[in-house]
């Protein structure tokens, strides 16, 4: 059991438990000593999966391009959870040379890496024909080529050991085009062709890939939007579901999950 902890946030992250172990909690054995990367994991979906994690007993490595946010994460998470990896590293991801050191340093720090979950991503709002130039490109660098080069990166090692899971956050704009979805959506399909491409190479080295397509989710791309609370989906929703992806046995993968808000897609 686990009891909440809230702090003083904004309104994308009211729903994102701070999670604080009772004393007397038993750890889970199934992933202790297994590590994880989260891309993105400092805000919405990303830091959910992040304290989902850490609750099952996973280490975890998270990134971000702002410092402060690491810091206060890492500490909230070896406060409550001494006995685990919480790794902080500073990562700009659109950037194929950053990506590819952050690769290097945690395999030296963690030669085994069980779980990569592809969350980093930006949101411009915009029409392809109004966009402003290097919204595309900038869009692209940041939501398909970090996930493509940081894979590419670690996938020897999981090659090697035949195990290992790749989780990449999608999202309904894979499969569907809406409004101002611009750059975006054309990133996002480009995300899912990625992730299928994946999971079709990796069947020989029982390495599981899952495409996550979340809809509306409380987030920073959302702000402060002028919604019902009930009306977009809590991140940790999202982070359940990778958990519940995780625990299936070894014979067994979810290749793909769609969620969406239970009143459906935002107008």
């Amino acid at each position: 059991m686990y009891r909440v902890k809230v702090g003083k946030i904004g309104k994308w992250q009211r729903n994102i438990p701070r999670l604080m172990p009772y004393p007397n909690r038993k750890k889970l054995d199934m992933f202790m000593n297994m590590n994880a990367i989260v891309t993105g994991s400092t805000k919405g979906i990303g830091l959910a999966i992040v304290y989902a994690l850490l609750k099952e007993g996973w280490n975890v490595a998270i990134t971000s391009r702002d410092e402060n946010d690491l810091k206060n994460i890492r500490k909230e998470a070896r406060d409550s959870f001494p006995k685990q990896d919480c790794l902080v590293h500073k990562v700009d991801f659109s950037k194929k040379q950053e990506t590819l050191d952050y690769a290097k340093k945690i395999k030296k720090t963690w030669p085994e890496i069980d779980l990569l979950v592809n969350n980093v991503g930006i949101f411009v709002p915009g029409e392809i024909h109004k966009e402003a130039d290097g919204v595309m490109e900038n869009t692209m660098e940041t939501n398909l080529y970090s996930a493509y080069h940081l894979t590419r990166e670690l996938l020897p090692g999981m090659m090697l050991r035949k195990s290992g899971c790749i989780i990449n956050m999608c999202s309904i704009a894979s499969f569907m085009s809406y409004p101002n979805g611009g750059s975006y959506t054309i990133s996002k399909f480009a995300m899912l062709g990625f992730s299928k491409v994946l999971r079709e190479e990796l069947k020989p080295y029982n390495i599981k890939v899952t495409s996550i397509m979340p809809g509306a989710t409380w987030s920073a791309s959302w702000g402060d939007a002028d919604y019902p609370d009930d009306r977009l989906m809590k991140p940790e929703d999202v982070a359940e579901a990778v958990v519940a992806i995780l625990r299936m046995s070894p014979q067994s993968v979810v290749e793909e999950i769609i969620i969406r808000p239970q009143l459906g897609d935002l107008p």
